[in-house]
């Protein structure tokens, strides 16, 4: 018995699966579109591959190129073997595993790049383009952005002209992909077919099980010096809200997130929330309505204006008022939400709250704890204490500012006394710092203040920039209340936004600034085209798929009634598809308008071409049946087959047959 020999990460074969068939060999053109293709793949996931990797893939395809280009021999197969496992170590120790997401997708990059070198028969070609086509889809595993699908679609245009080519040569660039283009619009109706109609299965539509090492952006756990300001110099969009009638006040939007209660002398803390099941106080009768869309953050908690009345899906509220998920928020999250800006809380808080929210690390900020005692000394009511300390900040020459100087051991007191230049978390730092040692409870509170209309869509847009730290205050009879210090200072940053309150020539984010409201008006409408592909097709689960199709008078829609009418409705998209490219094929076909001359005139007859008839079949029938046109039929019936079946496109054999077929008299 003869074994095959594996080679491996080797798929070449000179000859197809089944023996003694020879596959055709590529021609210099055909190797040269699938070149180009495997260039086009490349290009977009070069931000997601190791910077090794991405040379050696250049260097491959500009060595493939020049071998293609001089029309020099392919290198020995030991060499493409000992690179690919070279190849596959160094992306293992890079990623420290093979298994996962970006190893995987890196290995098959390289596989791609070094199966040039092996790539001889149409098969080969054939293979090449469909792992392509998988490297293709691979882009939707790190970003699912509308530019993202664009690229893809201008990818998967030039890969499939590149497989035309190898199916039949075409005679120009334009043409292979003006063909591309046609087969993929023909098929357009069948995707929206199978995207509206398939059933939804819960999760996102693209996912994988994330690596150890996932990024998270926006607010953290804690908050430092600095920390806030960075954050503010980014455009990056947090989430998106859309409110049930009028959109609040700005002032109102106060979007309640990471609650920080202890304090090491320079950062403050989050600590182990107390998480309840259900709200702790009884849902308010009126309510602001909303739904909020969340950019994937790797983080457990949501931001809901202040106060949350509900609880979103798979949910829990923390005692502080802080929403936390059940899982990290690793794709974009939709969820309804409810507030009352006017609830009170905590009003019955426990001691153990209250204790925790007066601590103070001790030997930190002298200055300021002889200031917390004089304004104690002078001002015994909490109520009045706290509005001195505000006003201690309007008097003093404090200025906001996205360009704080660096502080020291003693931050707060740095701060307050020295350099009076600081963010809002400097602010609302300093002044719960104050609050504990007067002894009022006091805690920090991060999240987003205020937030930007698109005109365009209508939704409310938060973006990094609108990041945010507060104070909240523990008066007796009253509950904790929230106190913005940053708006004593600068009033325009809760009313207007941040260019209005920061200092002219403080560096702002390049789309907020308000010389540039063009660019602005731009940015608002590219917003909303992306929302709606964030909300219609990423974020196409199953009540968004109940939503539409009630609307599109489906009653009570099921995976038996929604697979029915997909059935139905590609049935008919197919029929009508048919009807049309036989049309078009037989008004621009003029072999196949000549062949069609010829059945009408044996039509005549009684001897009509059966639909499944081939032309050989055909002349043997004629032969049979009227032995003096067996020679010309014969003929006839031979050039059709060599031009139509034979790859015989002569201008000469098309005119004999034009000729035959004009002096043909049954």
């Amino acid at each position: 018995m003869k074994l095959n020999r594996i080679r491996l990460f080797s798929f070449r074969r000179t000859q197809s699966e089944r023996p003694g068939v020879q596959s055709a060999l590529l021609t210099q053109h055909q190797t040269l579109w699938i070149v180009t293709a495997v260039i086009g793949v490349f290009l977009p996931l070069t931000p997601y591959l190791p910077l090794g990797l991405i040379a050696i893939c250049a260097l491959a395809l500009v060595w493939r190129g020049w071998l293609l280009w001089q029309r020099m021999p392919l290198p020995p197969g030991w060499l493409v073997n000992v690179t690919a496992m070279l190849g596959a170590i160094g992306i293992g120790m890079h990623f420290h595993t093979l298994l996962g997401k970006d190893s995987g997708v890196a290995l098959l990059a390289l596989l791609l790049a070094l199966k040039l070198f092996e790539m001889r028969s149409v098969r080969d070609g054939f293979f090449v383009a469909l792992l392509g086509y998988f490297l293709v889809l691979s882009q939707f595993f790190y970003t699912q952005s509308l530019v993202t699908a664009g690229t893809m679609i201008i990818t998967v245009v030039l890969v499939t002209a590149a497989m035309t080519n190898i199916n039949r040569e075409q005679a120009s660039p334009f043409k292979a992909l003006r063909l591309s283009a046609v087969m993929l619009l023909q098929a357009l109706p069948f995707m929206v077919l199978l995207f509206v109609l398939f059933p939804r299965i819960s999760g996102p539509l693209w996912g994988l099980p994330q690596d150890s090492a996932s990024v998270s952006s926006g607010l953290s756990d804690s908050m430092a010096p600095g920390s806030i300001s960075q954050l503010s110099l980014s455009d990056a969009i947090a989430f998106r809200a859309r409110f049930e009638g009028d959109i609040p006040e700005k002032p109102t939007l106060y979007w309640r997130g990471p609650v920080m209660n202890s304090f090491d002398g320079r950062s403050w803390f989050m600590t182990r929330p107390h998480l309840l099941e259900r709200l702790p106080e009884r849902p308010a009768k009126s309510s602001i309505n909303y739904e909020v869309t969340l950019e994937p953050n790797a983080r457990y908690w949501l931001f809901a204006i202040e106060f949350p009345t509900r609880l979103a899906p798979d949910s829990v509220i923390a005692d502080d008022r802080q929403l936390f998920t059940k899982k990290p928020v690793r794709a974009r999250l939709r969820y309804a939400m409810s507030s009352d800006p006017n609830m009170s809380i905590g009003i019955d808080e426990s001691a153990d709250n209250l204790h925790q929210a007066l601590e103070l690390p001790p030997k930190f900020n002298p200055r300021s704890r002889q200031l917390a005692a004089d304004l104690r000394a002078k001002y015994p009511r909490d109520g009045e204490l706290v509005e001195r300390m505000l006003a201690f900040y309007r008097k003093e020459a404090f200025t906001y500012t996205l360009s704080p100087p660096l502080l020291g051991r003693n931050s707060v007191d740095e701060f307050l006394f020295d350099t009076r230049r600081g963010f809002c978390e400097h602010f609302a730092s300093s002044f719960v710092f104050t609050m504990r040692a007067a002894g009022i409870p006091a805690r920090v509170v991060t999240g987003y203040q205020g937030g930007e209309i698109n005109p365009v869509d209508g939704y409310l847009v938060v973006r990094q920039s609108d990041a945010h730290a507060w104070a909240e205050v523990w008066l007796k009879g009253k509950g904790w209340i929230r106190v913005d210090p940053t708006a004593a200072v600068a009033p325009n940053r809760v009313e207007n936004n941040l260019a209005a309150a920061v200092p002219a020539g403080d560096p702002i984010p390049l789309f907020i600034r308000p010389e540039l409201s063009w660019l602005r008006d731009v940015r608002f409408r590219w917003d909303a085209l992306a929302n709606a592909w964030n909300q219609w097709v990423l974020g196409y689960d199953t009540d968004r798929q109940q939503q539409l199709l009630r609307a599109l008078g489906m009653r009570s829609p099921d995976w038996q009634s929604m697979t029915a009418t997909l059935a139905a409705l590609c049935g008919i998209v197919m029929l009508a598809l048919t009807a049309w490219t036989l049309r078009q094929w037989q008004k621009t076909d003029p072999l196949f308008r000549t062949w069609q001359t010829f059945s009408r005139k044996l039509g005549r007859r009684m001897l009509p071409r059966l639909p499944w008839e081939g032309p050989r079949d055909y002349a043997q029938r004629i032969a049979d049946a009227m032995p003096t046109l067996a020679a010309d039929t014969s003929a006839i019936c031979d050039l059709y087959a060599q031009l139509r079946y034979g790859g015989v496109a002569a201008e000469g054999n098309y005119s004999e047959l034009k000729r035959r077929v004009a002096a043909f008299r049954p």
